[in-house]
């Protein structure tokens, strides 16, 4: 294991989160530096370490939980025994940071909650991440993504116009909640700098959700009326969606009036210029169908390949719709080095997807490769004291 390079270098985080939204705030902070102690059930652990398959080739991993748990380290402790929280209250004693995303007034029965840990450790940045924040009258309910989607409002504005609500493919309520934890976590380490007070970091996933609801919260919020679902199209700018091709399917996002203009001429589509229907993005937003048809029937005299050329020389923005073979394929990702190996305990190597923040004097760095059950309790134990007599008699008494 190579030593921390990162920003956070010197950090300790008491990581007791599970499943997606915290785990990536956790991995976050570890990619940038952070010791992250991950506490997880005996025997259970993590409940993403069942969400399989698939597995990751030639381990016992699921791949849901390689890769969102690098750079932490598995300690196994029952919570619910006294001798449990002992054992995480010693490592609060050295700890700058917990994250946890258990129920409201879950963890306090255990003593560990935010009132019981605040006056003790006056120092220590608590993040709370739960589907709909520590206030308010849905506190108590579970959050899950496609849930939380669905009261969020996006599963009103995704799909097609006729069709059902759509979720959106991947997890954007736990991903985008993870993330704004991390944000939160590191104004609050600028605070305790300035100083030296900890505080509660309050992430309800149903409040990032509708924070980024971004312009088409504004929409509502300007005319009070509920914005159509438009499939692949933009609700602001025309055109800027799905097109068919020859062969298949691109998009085209033509952003300004400029860019259809110059599209235009370069197209045999001059004509347009001079009707009214055509002439802003207003216009054209006014006159979605009508656009959007007249430029189906040229978009379709083309394969995909011919049109990203032809727009790329033009400086018009437009791409292919990749699968993810596709994706990871990908020259400019290829480029960007967003795909890593890492060896793993199973003595085989993993690949996971790298951390996209590019910082040119501290750079993320991958350390330890998702951890197996309990793979550093023993380590962990002995760093806070505990000998090999006093570690075995926790193993046999279930505590780890």
């Amino acid at each position: 294991m190579t030593e921390p390079t990162g920003p956070l270098k010197g950090l300790r985080v008491v990581d007791l989160t599970r499943v997606l939204a915290g785990p990536t705030c956790t991995q976050m902070l570890g990619d940038l530096g952070a010791d992250v102690i991950k506490i997880e059930r005996p025997e259970a652990g993590d409940d993403t370490r069942a969400f399989a398959p698939p597995y990751v080739p030639k381990t016992k991993e699921s791949a849901y939980f390689v890769g969102v748990n690098r750079n932490k380290k598995s300690l196994t402790v029952d919570i619910a025994q006294a001798e449990g929280q002992a054992i995480v209250h010693r490592l609060l004693e050295n700890a700058d940071i917990l994250v946890e995303n258990f129920k409201v007034g879950a963890l306090a029965k255990y003593g560990l909650g935010w009132n019981e840990l605040k006056e003790k450790y006056p120092k220590l940045i608590y993040c709370s991440i739960t589907g709909f924040g520590q206030t308010g009258p849905y506190a108590p309910r579970p959050g899950y993504d496609a849930l939380i989607q669905a009261m969020g409002g996006v599963m009103s504005l995704t799909g097609e116009p006729k069709g059902e609500p759509q979720k959106v493919g991947i997890p954007v309520a736990d991903l985008f909640a993870g993330l704004y934890g991390t944000i939160g976590i590191l104004a609050a380490l600028r605070h305790r700098e300035a100083t030296g007070q900890g505080q509660q970091i309050d992430i309800g996933m149903l409040d990032t959700h509708v924070a980024w609801l971004a312009n088409q919260g504004m929409n509502y919020l300007a005319t009070s009326e509920n914005p159509p679902r438009l499939g692949n199209q933009h609700p602001n700018i025309v055109p800027y969606q799905v097109f068919p091709t020859e062969d298949g399917y691109m998009v085209l996002s033509i952003g300004n009036d400029p860019t259809f203009e110059r599209f235009c001429k370069n197209f045999a589509l001059e004509h347009l210029l001079a009707d009214e229907r055509y002439a802003t993005n207003a216009a054209r937003v006014g006159n979605r169908a009508l656009v959007t048809e007249t430029l189906t029937a040229v978009t379709r005299t083309k394969p995909t390949k011919v049109w990203i050329e032809a727009l790329e020389a033009l400086k018009i923005g437009c791409g292919p719709i990749n699968t993810l073979k596709e994706v990871f394929a990908d020259p400019h990702v290829v480029a960007r080095d967003m795909v890593v190996r890492m060896p793993h305990a199973s003595g085989e190597e993993v690949t996971v997807i790298a951390n996209p923040v590019k910082l040119s004097a501290t750079p993320p760095d991958y350390r330890l490769a998702a951890p197996v059950l309990g793979q550093h309790t023993d380590d962990v134990l002995a760093g806070l004291g505990y000998d090999a007599e006093a570690i075995a008699a926790l193993r046999k008494g279930g505590i780890v």
